[in-house]
């Protein structure tokens, strides 16, 4: 099934909503296509094809989905090394299961029930936070700012740290540049050490791999060329 309103004014963000329930799918979609361009899909398979399929802006995921569950869809969006921002809407409010969704893609989450409001306005939040950088090619590697994440050649996502992102996303602003040490601490680490830059250089190669970062003696840090 899939519901589209292709006739809404031209520049309104294209939303996929993935909900197995009927009845609360009819709801959302009326709603949302108040701010949205809405797709809906019933289950978890059909979600993953018109991902693969269409560019959506932002995606909503339903955690308890029949076959392929919300978990598992997410997952496969990041393995295709797709970068769209996701929000899991869940039933279960532990915080076990939310970080279980944190980990395995989504930018947010949302406990059931919830307020029509709230989820408007953190998925405008989510499209907020998009930007033109928000995939950036290092050799075979993607980088992905907004999820805070490597996607490996393999499609393997390796969670980064805040830290670990700034620095990524200062080197991946200008690849041909090399950045010294002093740039990289003004930047990222104000008022650290030389030897803090030195940690997390090594924090991120540890992660992926030591060409993701190349250095260049008595100079500083640039982008590298990992296959």
């Amino acid at each position: 099934m899939s519901n589209s309103r292709d006739g809404q004014p031209v520049g309104r963000a294209r939303l996929l909503y993935v909900e197995d329930e009927p009845d609360i799918a009819e709801i959302a979609v009326e709603v949302l296509s108040d701010d949205f361009v809405v797709d809906h899909a019933a289950d978890g398979e059909a979600g993953l094809r018109m991902v693969l399929a269409r560019r959506y802006d932002v995606i909503v995921v339903d955690r308890r989905l029949p076959g392929m569950s919300g978990i598992e869809l997410i997952r496969a969006i990041r393995t295709a090394r797709l970068a769209t921002p996701v929000l899991m809407l869940t039933a279960l409010g532990a915080v076990d299961d939310r970080v279980s969704g944190l980990d395995a893609g989504a930018d947010d989450y949302l406990v059931k029930p919830f307020d029509f409001a709230e989820l408007r306005a953190r998925l405008r939040a989510l499209i907020r936070g998009r930007g033109v950088g928000d995939r950036r090619e290092i050799g075979d590697w993607l980088f992905t700012p907004v999820a805070q994440a490597l996607y490996s050649p393999a499609g393997e996502r390796i969670p980064l740290t805040s830290a670990e992102t700034e620095l990524l996303e200062l080197l991946t602003s200008s690849p041909e540049h090399v950045f010294s040490r002093e740039e990289i601490l003004d930047s990222v680490f104000p008022g650290g050490a030389a030897a803090t830059v030195d940690a997390y250089v090594h924090y991120v190669r540890r992660k992926s791999t030591p060409e993701i970062i190349d250095t260049v003696r008595a100079r500083g840090y640039r982008t590298g060329t990992p296959r």
